[in-house]
């Protein structure tokens, strides 16, 4: 056996082993955000191009996301969530009760901008008292004067890791118009950055392909319902989730 093949066969086991051991790992919440611009005749989303050299997904294409942050939830804004965005996060079981709701909305403004440099905000009166109280990753926003607007997002679907993973995320897929991007930070995408590239690209175009399955579904979704017109809460939000070892897709209510 070579040694690659002994390397993947040991992947394989050490993957078994994960699996047996953490059945019933329980996922943590995250958020993702999808931005699209639709000025042109062909709707484009925004992706960015991983480091070759980082451990997950290295050189796909991804959206930015990542894990709600405890604090998520302290945040200001410049305005609440929509009544209609909490009442689509509730949906489901257990209910999501409205400060986690906000914060899954907060931590996909916050990836967002950390991860590609592009944030979601709105100028406030007292740039001073918004300093105060944004601090760490919220820093582009105090510098800028600016504090979060989920108002513009809309749910898209949820989704959670199978069981069997170390790592499970209990993932809210958000989309917002490009027109809501008020502040772009410099310098987040470079060569040694997580995200090396940031590309605007059509929907069903070559990069969207190798996204990741699950990714694509939700993409899917979100190219249904920017073909049937501007997008609305009230529309139909899927949730993916794994049972009996096969992917199910439900309608959350």
């Amino acid at each position: 056996m070579t040694d690659t093949s002994q390397t993947a066969e040991r992947a394989k086991i050490h993957e078994g082993k994960e699996a047996d051991h953490h059945p019933y790992f329980r996922p943590r919440d995250a958020a993702t955000l999808i931005l699209v611009d639709r000025s042109g005749a062909v709707p484009k989303v925004l992706v960015g191009k991983r480091h070759d050299k980082v451990v997950f997904m290295p050189g796909k294409f991804v959206f930015p996301g990542g894990r709600v942050d405890k604090d998520d939830y302290r945040v200001p804004c410049a305005a609440p969530i929509t009544a209609e965005l909490e009442a689509n996060l509730a949906k489901g079981s257990p209910k999501t009760p409205a400060s986690r709701a906000k914060s899954l909305a907060i931590a996909a403004i916050r990836e967002a901008c950390e991860e590609t440099g592009l944030c979601l905000g709105r100028k406030i009166q007292d740039k001073f008292e918004g300093k105060a109280k944004l601090e760490g990753a919220w820093k582009p926003f105090a510098d800028a004067g600016l504090l979060p607007d989920p108002s513009s997002l809309f749910l898209i679907a949820r989704a959670i890791t199978p069981p069997g993973r170390v790592k499970r995320f209990d993932t809210r897929f958000f989309t917002a118009d490009a027109s809501a991007i008020t502040h772009h930070v410099e310098g987040v995408i470079h060569a040694d950055a997580e995200l090396v590239e940031l590309v605007w690209v059509e929907l069903g175009s070559k990069p969207l392909a190798d996204l990741h399955p699950m990714t694509r579904n939700v993409l899917n979704e979100l190219h249904t319902r920017l073909a049937t017109g501007p997008l609305r809460h009230d529309a139909p939000v899927p949730f993916f989730h794994f049972y009996g070892g096969k992917m199910q897709k439900d309608i959350l209510s």
